[in-house]
């Protein structure tokens, strides 16, 4: 820490926000991060964010990430918020283009073009198709993929009326998920893109993207028929992202998230932003 606060950069990646802090050399020791994450994420007191990333040593890659949801929460993986850790990483100089870093949910690879980043994800897992579950008396049919995080994913006929926070909450919640719950995406492929909307844990809200969201929604719509890789999939940010995977292959191959990432500042977290 410095007089003047924290260093940190806040990136964005389809629209989800993220609040990068280089911390190798002890920026944050000594305070308690889940409640300085839930802290500063707060949009209302203090600066804002859906997650918080920390960059720290690791003796396996180019640098191990501590990554936190809004809520303090650790999260096993975050494809945005990968994409935004790798140009952060590349940009301070602490990787090169070419690079790896360390999270709960393995070691993952990345490639930084600029602002572009496709981004390795973990090795899908836990593959169930035509699930079903009952939400305050009406039956909802889902199918599951983990892509480093859980979601469940339910293919709508129009994704601009999907009911994102009631069921969205409703199903995060349900006890078919119990007892660490699980992301929820509602989606439709029309016009050759695969839309997305996201109710995300953590978050506990409807974020603009999630890129493991985006990786299970479109290698489910493969799964369906519903659509080929590389998929093009749009999510409420408005930006596109691309997934890419082999459909051939019962584990889907190498499973990669590519899209652009846009830096908003820098700046100095000062006391008064998680200390109130």
């Amino acid at each position: 820490m410095t007089r003047k606060g924290i260093p940190f950069s806040k990136l964005n990646g389809s629209g989800n926000d993220f609040l990068l802090i280089d911390n190798r050399g002890g920026a944050l020791d000594g305070i308690d991060r889940p409640a300085f994450v839930a802290r500063v994420c707060d949009r209302a007191r203090s600066v804002g964010a859906d997650g918080v990333i920390l960059i720290e040593p690791s003796r396996k890659a180019d640098f191990r990430w501590d990554f936190y949801n809004a809520d303090g929460s650790r999260a096993e993986m975050c494809g945005n918020g990968g994409r935004c850790a790798a140009r952060f990483a590349v940009a301070r100089r602490i990787a090169g283009r070419e690079l790896s870093f360390e999270t709960i949910a393995g070691v993952i690879r990345a490639t930084v073009r600029g602002r572009s980043v496709k981004l390795q994800m973990t090795r899908p897992a836990g593959l169930a198709l035509d699930r079903s579950l009952t939400l305050r008396g009406k039956r909802y049919t889902y199918s599951f993929l983990n892509t480093g995080v859980p979601h469940a994913v339910l293919f709508v006929p129009d994704v601009s009326k999907a009911d994102v926070m009631a069921v969205g909450r409703g199903i995060r919640t349900h006890r078919a998920f119990a007892p660490r719950g699980t992301n929820v995406n509602f989606a439709q492929v029309r016009d050759g893109v695969l839309w997305v909307r996201t109710y995300e844990r953590g978050v506990e809200a409807e974020t603009l993207a999630c890129g493991t969201g985006a990786v299970a929604s479109g290698i489910l719509a493969a799964v369906h028929g519903l659509a080929a890789p590389p998929v093009a999939v749009r999510t409420s940010g408005g930006e596109r992202l691309t997934i890419h995977f082999d459909p051939g292959r019962k584990d889907f191959g190498e499973v990669y998230l590519e899209g652009d990432t846009s830096w908003s500042c820098d700046g100095w977290i000062l006391e008064e932003a998680y200390r109130y």
